[in-house]
């Protein structure tokens, strides 16, 4: 069996919590029948003796693969990751995804991505990366009693993403605690203004404008001061022709949209000013969460 997961990009500056695409950058894991418990880990993590163990993942599935079969099966887990760790392209989230979608595959019973979803909901409880982790695309997700709302646009193939991948991580819960309790209602507006413009757009593939819907007074800048090379990033690639340049979730990856034609030079300018970081370019995925059995 095969579970494949795309990383995803959150917040894409106003859309604070509600906003997200999915990018071709996955994490695979093999699964097969054993007689006892066996877990191994390539790629992103494998040094990581926490995550080497891969707790989340097997804490999830084992619960729904017991509910669903009532039984406890030993599997061997292969895990090939592709996703940076706590660097805002929704690593967490792949690996509820993943633990959800194995679960009904090694079970043998199918799925909609509906109902993962609103599982995942459990363990994570905003909506913006496990809706694109699930659906790949672009998507815009709301909350309505325990459940999911949201739509999905596919994406064009002349896409690209240029990921700016620090050396260092912006823990989401401490970010969070750099936001203000109580906001202005002109900041609220601003923001709130700014991502509806931006679903629009993307709906309408009208990429030229997506810089201005792009702009945040909520979370944005707040978490950039926390790594004040953000800022030089988001002003070389909107110098160098991003259609929008925003924090990915809350950081520290610095996610830059542009077409297949600028990618080469927008990448090769960041990694030049930041040769400590890494720099990637990849498509976007429109799949979301794969499994094959």
């Amino acid at each position: 069996m095969l579970v494949s997961v795309p990383a995803t990009s959150a917040n894409l500056g106003p859309g604070f919590d509600t906003l997200g695409l999915a990018v071709d950058l996955r994490n695979e894991i093999h699964i097969k029948p054993s007689q006892f418990l066996s877990v191994s880990t390539h790629g992103e993590g494998a040094k990581n003796t926490k995550i080497k163990k891969n707790t989340l993942f097997l804490d999830i599935f084992t619960t729904h693969y017991k509910r669903l079969t009532n039984r406890e099966d030993f599997f061997r887990f292969e895990f090939h990751n592709s996703i940076p760790i706590s660097r805002g392209l929704g690593s967490s989230s792949a690996v509820i995804v993943a633990a959800l979608a194995a679960a009904y595959t090694a079970a043998n019973v199918r799925y909609n991505k509906r109902e993962i979803l609103n599982l995942a909901l459990a363990y994570e409880p905003h909506p913006d990366n496990i809706t694109s982790a699930v659906m790949g695309g672009f998507n815009v997700a709301c909350l309505e009693e325990g459940r999911v709302y949201s739509k999905k646009k596919t994406l064009p193939k002349y896409l690209r993403a240029v990921l700016v991948i620090p050396s260092r991580t912006i823990s989401t819960s401490r970010s969070r605690t750099t936001l203000p309790k109580v906001y202005k209602k002109e900041e609220t507006v601003y923001s709130l203004s700014r991502a509806a413009y931006m679903t629009a757009l993307f709906f309408n593939e009208s990429w030229d404008l997506l810089r201005i819907a792009s702009k945040d007074k909520l979370h944005q800048t707040l978490r950039m001061k926390m790594m004040p090379e953000l800022f030089e990033i988001q002003k070389i690639a909107l110098k160098e022709g991003a259609f929008m340049s925003t924090l990915s979730g809350s950081g520290s990856t610095f996610f830059n949209l542009c077409h297949e034609s600028d990618a080469v030079k927008i990448s090769t300018k960041l990694q030049e000013a930041f040769p400590h970081f890494r720099v990637l370019v990849c498509s976007l995925d429109n799949y979301g969460v794969i499994t094959k059995s």
